[in-house]
């Protein structure tokens, strides 16, 4: 009974500061259960079962850690008021931001529209379900109190949770840069947290990419020289390069392929906040589609910018021993030998290709999600690394199969200059030359190699990724 007088007098409103800091301080007493002045996480978890408050499993851990400056392994009484303080006034404002009409209550629509707005769409059932977990007397509506009683002991809220767990990032890098850019929140943006993300994210893709790098080339290869007439196996392709050039040779255009990470993530994000503004029909609010086509403009700008480095890259990947001595020596051969128009061959089938991978991609994603809260979301939103590493690498390998000719035909344009006595033929004639010899399936060839790359390079980044965060001191 002690514990339930103790939240009685916690969770009622205390406007003043006295009021607060006196129910800080009984709080404090009833839960140092050994009084020795500190709080640990037994200590909190016992204090809180007995106070009827349900908290996730690894949720105190965090609090310990978060509220911990002395790094003891608890919390002493100015540690643990301070941390509560802090840890309010984010829940206020998180409150304020989601209650739309400031009557002081949130219902079901406001969530929904609140989730909308950060570009994830649920439907009014599962709203509900979020609404029923935080709503303690069952009206269907969460006042502050109600709001404060249930996350004040959870250091994620909940509706961050489902945004933060399915928010589709681009961290999983498979070697394409079609992808929609990452959304951040405000509270990112203004913490600088998003250029920590960015960072550990382009950290992610030149490591993922490096791995993978000679199945990659494998794919190059094929899609400029496999043909009915001239079969190469894996296996043959592999011995043939490496005859040719050693070991070493299997990673050639690497270098380049790494170096355009930084600028195309750098352009694609700042372009893509403009496009959101320019896009949306209401200040503040951007809708999916919205999302979506401000997400392809972004990427055909730095697709634009940076393409130059994607013709080299195609150069350097396929170039003979000691046809370049280096990436300007490749740069300056081409300039000299085929003008400066060489640096945009294949431009137009690469920029259509962003349409179909981005939009294919993000529907296919959507689904999934949508298919697992549905069906599996029980208690938490929180569906685990697999479910959404499955997700990614599917939605990705489905844009990748929509988009794939065009990918095969961009490469060849790139390719067409250093490839001895090819003619230069523009993308219609191309297609229906491919097409004419090979049937549909010639516009597949190197398939093989990129989707064998696929999951180890998901991994990859998605290890790298989860270690840079911690290393740049991101939070969980």
């Amino acid at each position: 009974m002690m514990y339930q007088s103790v939240k009685k007098l916690f969770f009622t409103d205390c406007h003043c500061a006295d009021d607060a800091s006196k129910a800080y301080e009984e709080l404090f007493a009833r839960l140092d259960a050994d009084k020795d002045g500190k709080v640990d996480v037994s200590e909190l978890k016992a204090g809180l079962a007995a106070m009827g408050i349900k908290s996730e499993e690894g949720a105190l851990q965090k609090i310990i850690s978060a509220g911990d400056q002395n790094k003891d392994e608890g919390l002493d009484f100015s540690e643990f008021s301070k941390y509560l303080k802090e840890h309010e006034k984010k829940l206020r404002l998180t409150f304020k931001k989601l209650d739309k009409n400031k009557d002081g209550q949130i219902d079901i629509m406001e969530i929904k529209q609140s989730l909308a707005d950060l570009g994830l769409e649920i439907s009014k059932e599962h709203a509900e379900k979020i609404l029923q977990s935080i709503d303690a007397d069952g009206t269907m509506t969460v006042d502050w109190n109600e709001w404060r009683e249930h996350f004040l002991f959870n250091p994620a809220t909940n509706l961050q949770e489902i945004i933060r767990y399915w928010k589709h990032t681009t961290v999983l890098d498979i070697g394409d840069s079609l992808t929609i850019p990452d959304e951040f929140t405000e509270e990112e943006k203004t913490t600088g947290l998003w250029w920590k993300q960015l960072t550990a994210g382009a950290v992610a893709g030149a490591v993922s990419r490096t791995g993978t790098a000679p199945l990659d080339r494998m794919k190059v290869f094929m899609q400029v020289h496999a043909s009915k007439s001239n079969k190469i196996s894996l296996v043959g392709g592999f011995k043939q390069m490496l005859k040719e050039g050693g070991m070493t040779s299997l990673w050639r255009g690497n270098g380049i392929n790494v170096m355009k990470i930084a600028p195309e993530t750098a352009i694609k994000f700042m372009v893509y906040e403009q496009y959101k503004k320019l896009l949306s029909s209401e200040p503040g609010k951007v809708k999916t589609h919205e999302r979506f086509m401000a997400g392809s403009l972004a990427g055909a700008t730095a697709q634009t910018a940076i393409y130059p480095m994607e013709v080299m890259k195609t150069r350097m990947t396929l170039r003979k021993t000691g046809q370049y001595s280096g990436m300007f020596d490749c740069a300056k051969k081409v300039l000299k030998n085929e003008g400066v128009k060489a640096f945009y061959k294949g431009y137009i089938p690469n920029i259509l290709g962003i349409i179909p991978y981005a939009g294919i991609d993000l529907a296919v994603y959507e689904s999934l999600k949508n298919f697992w809260l549905s069906r599996y979301a029980k208690d938490t939103a929180n569906p685990g690394v697999l479910v959404l590493l499955g997700c990614g690498t599917i939605s990705s390998t489905c844009g990748q199969l929509a988009s794939y000719p065009l990918a095969l035909i961009r490469t060849r344009m790139q390719a067409q200059a250093s490839v001895e006595g090819s003619e230069q033929l523009p993308m219609s004639v191309m297609v229906k030359k491919i097409m004419e010899k090979e049937g549909f399936f010639g516009l597949y060839r190197g398939i093989l190699p990129n989707f064998m790359k696929v999951i180890p390079a998901v991994s990859i980044s998605y290890v790298v990724y989860e270690y840079m965060r911690s290393g740049l001191g991101i939070q969980k």
